[in-house]
């Protein structure tokens, strides 16, 4: 009986030091103290155990951040910003009643917007353009040369400054997002950022491999410009890497059933899992 009891003690302690689940919500917290986004469980059956996480939890210098891939072999990018009705959604909770979860490996906030929730840069979704390149000066990240596009057409993704998305880029894309700024450019940081500079808030972003995957990391906490860019630089290796946006960030992992709520948001990245019919 007393092995036993060891055993079962030694064993929960095990357990209770092990690190949270790929793409597992964390707790935010503000740098004023008080909580930001809410986090809560889809309200969908759970799908955990049919379908496996695209996310994976790491930590960077002491932040908590969700890296979730998109690989071209197994998934799909497409934007989304109104439903049926063409209504804006919103948020990611009105999106996720749109969709079959098990057919959604993951979706984020794709870009700024304005107080409409319309995006206020290129927006390109099923290959029709929705909104021009915006090349106009003027204040917020978004403005903060260079900015940049995360566009798609199947199995080819980019991120380009919008500079040269303008002067290279001829053929409309099935998909494509303008945000700002640019956090890496040709392998270097942008060069208004510092390596951890005072603005923090829960941010998120998108960057391209050398594999070609696109990797969107949300942070579960206040993180800077510069050490979010260090982190696509130093630890994902990404030449090119656009901030998407920041205090609204948010995520739908529906194999994790996580589900982030909070302020409204404008247009949607959507990650969609292949069928073996699409390979």
């Amino acid at each position: 009986m007393i092995r036993a009891a060891l055993l079962i003690g030694l064993a929960t302690a095990v357990a209770a030091c092990q690190p949270p689940a790929e793409g597992e919500p964390v707790a935010r917290v503000q740098v004023s103290g008080s909580p930001a986004a809410t986090e809560t469980p889809a309200p969908t059956a759970s799908i955990a155990s049919q379908v496996e996480s695209a996310c994976r939890s790491v930590i960077f210098e002491n932040t908590p951040l969700t890296d979730c891939i998109a690989i071209p072999e197994r998934h799909r990018i497409a934007t989304a910003l109104a439903n049926g009705d063409g209504a804006n959604l919103r948020s990611l909770a009105a999106f996720a009643e749109t969709r079959d979860p098990l057919a959604i490996a993951f979706a984020v906030n794709a870009g700024m917007f304005d107080d409409d929730g319309d995006p206020i840069g290129y927006y390109v979704e099923g290959g029709e353009r929705k909104k021009e390149l915006n090349t106009a000066d003027g204040e917020g990240n978004f403005h903060m040369k260079p900015n940049g596009v995360f566009f798609g057409t199947g199995d080819v993704w980019e991120i380009r400054t919008s500079d040269d998305f303008l002067k290279n880029v001829g053929e409309r894309p099935q998909f494509g997002t303008q945000s700002g700024p640019m956090l890496v450019v040709n392998g270097r940081l942008h060069p208004e950022i510092t390596q951890d500079g005072p603005s923090r808030t829960v941010r998120n972003a998108v960057g391209i491999d050398d594999k070609g995957r696109a990797h969107f990391v949300i942070s579960s906490a206040p993180i800077s410009f510069g050490k979010l860019a260090r982190f696509y630089r130093d630890e994902l290796k990404v030449k090119n890497a656009l901030y998407l946006d920041g205090s609204v960030s948010q995520l739908w992992n529906p194999a994790t059933e996580r589900l982030d709520t909070g302020a409204p948001i404008g247009p949607i990245l959507v990650v969609e899992r292949k069928v073996p019919d699409d390979e």
